[in-house]
């Protein structure tokens, strides 16, 4: 237990100050809205750094604990912790809501409070999805999540918002009902327990398990997504706004991701290892097959969509081959992928803000007038393409080699098909950046200017810090990752 509630912190600070920016009301208190919400984004990242500093790798054992009682009835508690697997990712999420507030200043001008009250509430929720302990508290912020994403496509999306927005509600509500019942049958054979903790004890004979794992397999799975439940993903990159899309590919693909460790490994592990062939077919399909759809694609945000499902397989099949290498290369992996992709998408962003148009086609020549916004560009290509020396390299590589060691043919479909992320991003590259300038519009377009040079270079910093220097998050992780492994590899039967 710890004296100052910073997991608490992480998660009210965020919310209750997207109450107070939802409070200012109407468009003409835009410029306060818009103030208060960047001095509550600071301060709910400013309450996760203790998480850093403070945390002891050494142990894979909850840390930050907090507990009280909820409802005593049902035995619920208000229990929140981090491990090595998740802390990283409450510092990730209150980092991204700083950058997606930046990136709306200026490109949100209606209904701006309510715009960035839901960030801010959404932000707060996830934390709470990354710190919970309880199994109805995890499915409270889980759910909760929803509706402020649901909200943003939907209200400030684009021209079909409104169908992106119900099926992304409808898809991920489906498999949630299906991790509800899977928490309440765990709640029943665990002798009236809602700790997920407990949970990873509780003794299971195999088809049980079986039931259990693709209860959450469903639920997890689509949140990821994972093929063939994909399909949501890129109708809510399009139609949602850039800062939802980065949002959404940052922090909300790795809900599922984050599910499977915290509960398809620990809680069914038998399960998991006798169906882990067929999660781990699923992911070559899922990097294979949506890696092409990709290379097709003559929408950019459409194709960083499919691009985020192809780098998401990479994330499950690390899991599923219960080895070091490949956990924690996932792991690292999500955290690059949140920097990345959000990257891509607020680039895509500040082309779409002059241009109104996300059109491959409609671009070329783009370097011989926005030669500082090219350059930017130019190093999140490489890192979506997986270049050495960027944080997209690490884990990639890291995921490959546990393939390796798990099996060499699985490795092999896995690397090769590292050139196929190559391909459909640096081709979209060339399309949109080199060339010569054939579109009038493009021939008018102005450089990035000094807030969205600040955002870019802050995240082209951190995309080279962790790609150079990957070491202080494998550190925190590894501890929990080898504490999963040895629970998991010992059989509850």
């Amino acid at each position: 237990m710890t004296d100052i509630p910073f997991l608490s912190l992480a998660i009210w600070v965020p919310i209750i100050g997207g109450l107070l920016v939802l409070a200012t009301g109407s468009d003409r208190n835009a410029p306060l809205a818009r103030m208060l919400a960047l001095a509550v984004a600071i301060a709910g990242f400013a309450v996760t750094i203790p998480l850093y500093t403070g945390f002891d790798p050494g142990t894979s054992a909850m840390q930050f604990q907090e507990l009280s009682s909820w409802v005593p009835r049902f035995n619920i508690n208000y229990h929140l912790g981090v491990d090595g697997i998740s802390v990283l990712f409450v510092l990730l999420n209150a980092f991204i809501t700083i950058i997606v507030v930046v990136a709306g200043w200026q490109v949100i001008q209606d209904k701006v409070g309510q715009y960035m009250a839901a960030f801010l509430i959404m932000s707060g929720l996830m934390n709470g999805i990354f710190s919970a302990l309880d199994g109805v508290l995890f499915y409270v912020f889980f759910e909760a999540s929803l509706i402020p994403l649901y909200l943003i496509i939907g209200v400030w999306g684009g021209p079909n918002r409104v169908y992106a927005a119900i099926k992304f509600f409808l898809y991920t509500l489906f498999g949630s009902l299906l991790m509800l019942i899977a928490l309440l049958y765990l709640f029943m054979e665990s002798g009236g327990s809602f700790s997920i903790l407990d949970w990873h004890q509780v003794p299971l004979a195999i088809q049980p398990q079986i039931l259990v794992f693709l209860a959450f397999l469903i639920a997890f799975g689509v949140k990821v997504p994972m093929w063939p439940v994909h399909t949501w993903l890129p109708d809510a990159h399009v139609e949602a706004p850039t800062g939802g899309s980065v949002v959404l590919a940052a922090i909300a693909l790795k809900l599922g991701a984050y599910g499977f460790l915290r509960f398809s490994l620990p809680i069914v592990p038998d399960a998991a290892q006798q169906l882990a062939p067929y999660v781990i077919a699923l992911s070559l399909i899922a990097v294979i097959y949506i890696g092409f759809v990709a290379l097709v694609q003559t929408d950019m945000k459409k194709l960083v969509a499919y691009s985020s499902i192809a780098h998401m397989g990479f994330v499950t099949l690390g899991f599923f081959m219960f080895n070091t290498l490949g956990i924690e290369g996932a792991l690292i992996q999500m955290i690059s992928h949140g920097f990345v992709s959000g990257a891509m998408f607020l680039c895509i962003g500040v082309l779409y803000d002059r241009m109104h148009s996300r059109e491959i086609a409609d671009y070329g020549g783009v370097v011989h007038r926005m030669p500082k916004f090219a350059t930017f560009f130019m190093l999140f290509a490489m890192a979506n393409a997986g270049l050495p020396g960027t944080s997209g390299f690490v884990g990639e590589f890291m995921v490959v080699l546990g393939a390796v060691e798990y099996n060499f043919w699985i490795a092999f479909a896995a690397a090769t098909t590292i050139i196929v992320g190559a391909a459909y991003t640096l081709w979209m590259y060339k399309r949109v950046v080199f060339g010569k300038v054939t579109n009038p519009h493009v021939a008018e377009l102005e450089d990035i200017n000094g807030r969205e040079f600040a955002f870019l270079l802050v995240l082209a910093l951190c995309v080279l810090g962790m790609g150079l220097y990957p070491f202080p998050f494998a550190e925190v992780m590894h501890a929990s990752v080898d504490e999963l492994l040895r629970h998991v590899a010992v059989s509850k039967l």
